[in-house]
């Protein structure tokens, strides 16, 4: 899922989230239940904003980090990739779904929720990989037996 092609220059932190990224993805899309659907798509939607988030990354003085309040991912996205703000609000909303799910609630997501999540999170990793200069994977659907385009 994951090219990996162009990408010269960044950390491999950031390959390595993309790989987990896809990988989670690839778990969202090949499960059955409709909770753990959901669950690993909005992991996999994490890791593509940690993948980001260590490309920009900027060295921080050990002494401003102990003191700097922590954030979550989805603000970090938001003020490191403003551009990415509107993404960043959407995961931040699911986030309280996603424990749900993970804590084994039936009643957490719908189906369709899980669905959506998943080609929300795919089409997320596309124009994060996009934005690294990256070459975009091709997206679930188009992968699907019969699919035409």
């Amino acid at each position: 899922m994951f090219s990996g092609s162009s990408g010269l220059g960044l950390p491999a932190a950031t390959h390595s989230y993309l790989q987990r990224a896809a990988h989670s993805l690839q778990e969202a899309i090949t499960s059955t239940e409709v909770t753990m659907r959901y669950a690993h798509a909005h992991v996999a939607a994490l890791r593509t904003t940690a993948a980001l988030l260590a490309a920009r990354a900027k060295t921080i003085p050990g002494d401003r980090r102990s003191r700097a309040p922590q954030k979550n991912a989805w603000v970090l996205l938001a003020e490191v990739a403003p551009e990415f703000g509107e993404w960043a609000a959407f995961f931040a909303a699911g986030a309280a779904k996603r424990a749900a799910a993970e804590a084994g609630s039936r009643r957490a997501v719908t189906e369709r929720e899980a669905d959506d999540l998943v080609r929300d999170v795919d089409r997320f990793l596309g124009l994060v990989e996009q934005s690294l200069g990256l070459t975009r994977h091709l997206p679930f659907q188009e992968r699907l037996p019969g699919h035409v385009a």
